[in-house]
């Protein structure tokens, strides 16, 4: 094991390695469309006070990783989509003497598949095991793998180091977090198989403080259900008001059918949601478990947001078994004629250990572990009936029928958003929508034959 540095003072850095999506040199996402992420600087904040520790933290998103990093110990946060990039770091990192520890949501859905690249692996939350693995980094005894703590609580921990990451770069570093987890089980979805359907909460008069200390009047929640609980949420949204702040979050569309909750959730500030809709089939729904969202009533869910003010980004996903070819024409449509302020579409993707994952590999249909395409806009599996090329040339083209000029105009006159923010997002998003193919295309096939059933297992195992 390595010792603690000579130097008396332990040079960490942590980075947030980016795919093509959002990196600043060629990517598609400039700053008018990035909020600082919180991950980073929630690590920045569990650091023991009483370690000597220089600490950087490198968004790639928006800074270069420099050739020349000089650093004792490097974590990285991955995601699916960024597994590639951030291992080819870690081992750049490893041959020049570096420690570097991986954690995120890739290394726990499958921390096997990252080790070979780290001296650790942090698996699960680590808001306990962070803190240990600094200490155990400074007396010389790093463990190959840190869990998360079974008992775990979210609450009495110090708010993240926001200044830490230059907010110039950012639209906003106003980003917070009452919540984390969801009580659903979707085929698809990482959350449950990474963490557990148990919902975490932090205490609501932390949050407040939070978002009192920092001084934020428009602010973005990043919990993946802010109603998973709903006396949790009643209590936020009732502490919320007070504050006289507008907030974007991210809910399930069974808010709509909670009239109370729905009223508080407005009074208390929120000017937008997102919710995943996923398909215009019930079929498919159902056989991912989603089956408590119900096309037929996707209309409703739109006015009653509107009747309170609430913009809606809905997110819709092709791919799934019931899916045909004219299935992307007819979700885009189905979104302009519903007034969905902002659909998104993206392609179903498996991610490693998901019960949707587990199914398509058992069926021999995933065709690459090449985890750089694992970013909701690759085709990765072999779609049950259409073609690979139908599901990504399909993908693009209901992006260019929702955001075509005739289509905008048709669902923004319904918006209850400012016309600043009604033009400003959807022109935003028209631009991304007829730049796709500049970023993602299935040229990665051509010239590679797809992966034979068995071969793919044999890499899985």
């Amino acid at each position: 094991m390595k010792p603690a540095p000579s130097s008396g003072r332990l040079r960490v850095v942590l980075i947030s390695p980016k795919g093509p999506l959002y990196r600043h040199r060629g990517g598609i996402w400039k700053k008018s469309l990035r909020y600082q992420p919180l991950t980073l600087t929630t690590l920045a904040a569990l650091i023991p006070h009483d370690l000597p520790v220089d600490l950087r933290l490198i968004d790639e998103g928006v800074a270069d990783v420099p050739d020349n990093l000089e650093a004792d110990l490097v974590g990285l946060t991955v995601i699916t989509g960024t597994a590639r990039r951030a291992y080819e770091l870690a081992d750049r990192f490893r041959a020049r003497g570096i420690t570097v520890v991986l954690g995120g949501p890739h290394v726990t859905l499958v921390p096997d598949d990252a080790q070979p690249h780290a001296d650790a692996t942090v698996v699960g939350y680590a808001e306990d095991t962070w803190p240990q693995l600094l200490r155990d980094v400074w007396a010389g005894d790093l463990k190959p793998r840190y869990r998360q703590s079974p008992d775990l609580d979210l609450g009495g921990r110090p708010f993240p180091r926001r200044d830490l990451l230059p907010s110039s770069h950012f639209l906003t570093n106003n980003v917070f977090e009452a919540t984390r987890g969801c009580v659903h089980a979707c085929d698809f979805c990482v959350v449950p198989t990474a963490w557990g359907r148990k919902p975490f909460q932090k205490p609501v008069e932390e949050v407040i403080a939070d978002i009192r200390q920092h001084g934020a009047r428009k602010l973005i929640f990043i919990d993946l259900n802010l109603i998973a609980h709903r006396g949790y949420a009643l209590a936020l949204f009732r502490a919320l008001i007070p504050l006289r702040v507008q907030w974007y979050g991210l809910a399930t569309v069974l808010l709509a059918d909670d009239p109370e909750l729905l009223s508080l959730c407005s009074r208390s500030g929120c000017r937008g949601l997102l919710m995943g809709l996923e398909s215009i089939s019930p079929a498919n729904l159902k056989q991912n478990h989603k089956s408590f969202n119900s096309p037929d009533n996707y209309g409703l869910v739109v006015r009653r947001l509107h009747d309170h003010g609430i913009a809606l980004q809905g997110c819709f996903v092709f791919g799934l078994d019931e899916d045909e070819p004219d299935v992307f024409l007819k979700t885009a449509e189905f979104a302009v004629q519903a007034h969905i302020d902002l659909p998104r579409f993206a392609v179903v993707t498996p991610f490693p250990a998901t019960p949707l994952y587990q199914r398509l590999l058992a069926e021999g249909r995933i065709l690459t572990h090449d985890w750089e395409l694992y970013d909701a806009q690759h085709v990765v599996f072999r779609p049950a009936r259409m073609t690979v090329e139908q599901l990504q040339t399909g993908v693009e083209a209901a992006w260019r029928h929702a955001y075509s000029v005739g289509s905008i105009l048709r669902r923004i006159r319904h918006s209850p958003a400012p016309w600043a923010v009604r033009l400003g997002t959807n022109l935003g998003y028209r631009f991304y929508a007829h730049n796709l193919s500049r970023f993602y295309n299935c040229d990665w096939i051509i010239g590679r034959a797809p992966a034979r059933p068995e071969t793919v297992r044999q890499q899985a195992a």
